[in-house]
């Protein structure tokens, strides 16, 4: 009997099909959640400008207020120690063939760093995809924010390699944002070792 090794490099096929058919989450808040309403999307290059079109994207965020939908966030936002009822803070979706793919959700408030001292609103960013055997983490930032400047994060970056992390604005969509993943390169986004 013949045993051949299968490959130690890739996660293989299998978490695209049998995570994100099923189990996407597009729309991160319902219509009644309180908040800016945002579009997000994102794209996935690899390091030879092509998009990668079977890439799996994750986002954590912070509702509007600042609170994570999580029991280990006991903020107290506004006499409230609860999350607002509406709000998931959570998605989940492949990328298509041109590498993109779009998350419905809502701007989230500052939430407090180490220090007490305020981030800027951003979202947490994971992605999965061939030949990775543990996502990468990132984070997307908005563009124009004037609290990217206070950011205890965004400080640790280098300054030429600050914009990996800002989502642009569609100056032909309100409301709507473009973030683009680069896997290597030049315009390699900076990914954080969690």
């Amino acid at each position: 009997m013949d045993l051949v090794p299968t490959p130690s490099q890739t996660a293989g096929p299998y978490f695209h099909l049998g995570l994100t058919e099923t189990r996407s989450v597009k729309c991160i808040a319902d219509p009644q959640t309180k908040g800016e309403r945002i579009w997000l999307t994102c794209r996935v290059i690899d390091g030879h400008g092509a998009p990668v079109n079977d890439a799996m994207i994750e986002i954590w965020q912070a509702d509007a207020e600042g609170k994570y939908n999580h029991p280990d966030d006991a903020q107290d936002k506004a006499g409230e120690t609860t999350v607002d009822p509406a709000w998931f803070g959570f998605g989940r979706m492949p990328t298509a063939e041109d590498g993109s793919c779009e998350f419905e959700t809502i701007k989230p408030g500052r939430v407090p760093g180490s220090g007490k001292v305020l981030q800027a609103p951003h979202l947490n960013v994971a992605i999965f995809a061939r030949g990775v055997l543990k996502q990468l983490y990132t984070r997307a930032y908005f563009g124009g924010d004037p609290a990217n400047s206070e950011d205890p994060v965004i400080a640790l970056v280098p300054p030429p390699r600050r914009q990996t992390l800002i989502a642009q604005p569609d100056a032909l969509r309100p409301g709507h944002w473009s973030f683009d993943i680069h896997f290597q390169g030049e315009q390699e986004t900076v990914f954080f070792d969690v």
